[in-house]
């Protein structure tokens, strides 16, 4: 549990890694096409007519003896570490892709039966055509495992569309014009960077370090330095409330209490730290995301890293929200970075509107009526 002490930057919320947000409670009335963003901390759904209609956290709660599901989202969100022996919350995707198919498609069609009343499959004839948005360079055992969960949970077809791409898209860039756009999508379990031109990634990079790397550098930085052990969501709790990517000045510096257990006495203890500490601890994964920004931009066609540098990079996903994140990267590109509006949504935006650029997009999407059969 953590205690705080200050006001901290409100426009955070619940960001990076995962995240307790409650879906936004609107229930499907019939057949509408679907964009997912099958996030590894948060599972959103957007409607192409109505928007977004569910944001939860991508958590599902099982009896380990039987499978049955006891939960799903928010409601499993907090069970983690407080569950029987019997009971378990799993976060079934990792990395950004699926790490058990069959706890994957049973959460997706959870997922699904939330926004729409009364259920969804053959029976209730709802159908949807479902775009999914997917890490950069993902492999073909994991998109076949996506499109298979998608289709098993109650689509009647499936595309994959890749995450960078579709958070450009959910952005508001130019995706479709003859210039270069420079996307950094940092989710909760990769960050995805890509110069976009012409309806296709030119060159792209998925790195595994994102918020849950995040998360896990808190937990090192405090056992290592504190001798005291915490939990996932207690570190993203420090990391939302009193994180930051640098400090600019004294006055930038936020406290927290931090209760966790002694690794000497075993016994709980409470300590304080700082928004310096957790700069501190976040060194090292961020100085590995800002070294992909790099490769990427090393080996772009130079007419398109004019375009970036006159353009600059645009930030999307939870991530992109810590504090002064934008900052660094700027001081270590020289190339301006600003922070999209809507970036905890941008992916789920992206996959619903790709919907509406088939024809365009037939060359970047993947679709489960040719990959299935193969």
């Amino acid at each position: 549990m953590v205690h705080f002490h200050q006001h901290c930057c409100v426009r955070m919320g619940c960001f990076i890694g995962s995240c307790g947000k409650s879906s936004r409670g609107k229930s499907l009335r019939f057949s509408e096409d679907l964009g997912i963003d099958l996030g590894t901390a948060t599972f959103l759904i957007y409607s192409k007519n109505r928007g977004l209609i569910l944001q939860e956290p991508s958590v599902i709660a099982l009896n380990r003896e039987t499978g049955e599901v006891k939960a799903v989202g928010e409601e499993a969100y907090r069970m983690i570490g407080r569950t029987p022996s019997k009971i378990v919350a799993v976060r079934p995707i990792k990395d950004g892709v699926i790490a058990d198919d069959e706890v994957t498609e049973k959460m997706i069609a959870m997922f699904l039966r939330k926004v729409h009343a009364g259920g969804i499959g053959r029976m209730f004839n709802f159908r949807p055509q479902i775009m999914v948005g997917v890490p950069a360079g993902v492999s073909q055992v994991e998109k076949r495992a996506v499109l298979r969960a998608v289709i098993n949970a109650g689509a009647r077809r499936a595309f994959l569309i890749e995450e960078p791409f579709a958070a450009a898209i959910g952005a508001g860039l130019a995706v479709g014009e003859p210039i270069g756009s420079m996307i950094l999508d940092i989710g909760g379990g990769s960050s995805d960077i890509a110069v976009i031109s012409m309806y296709g990634i030119v060159v792209s990079e998925s790195l595994r370090v994102a918020g849950n790397a995040f998360d896990e550098a808190i937990i090192r930085y405090i056992r290592r330095k504190e001798n005291l052990m915490i939990g996932d969501r207690t570190a993203e709790e420090i990391k939302v409330k009193i994180g930051a990517a640098m400090v600019l000045n004294a006055s930038d510096v936020y406290t927290a209490e931090v209760r966790g257990r002694d690794l000497m006495s075993g016994l709980p203890k409470i300590i304080k730290i700082t928004t310096q500490d957790i700069a501190e601890a976040l060194h090292e994964p961020i100085q590995q995301i800002i070294e992909a920004v790099k490769r990427v931009l090393e080996i772009t066609p130079p007419e398109l890293v004019s375009d970036v540098m006159d353009r600059g990079i645009v930030m999307t996903g939870g991530g992109s929200l810590l504090r002064h994140f934008a900052d660094v990267i700027k001081a270590a590109t020289h190339i301006p970075v600003t922070v999209a509006d809507n970036s905890s949504e941008a992916v789920a935006i992206g996959t619903g509107l790709a919907l509406d650029m088939l024809p365009q997009l037939k060359d970047s999407l993947i679709s489960s009526d040719q990959y299935l059969r193969r």
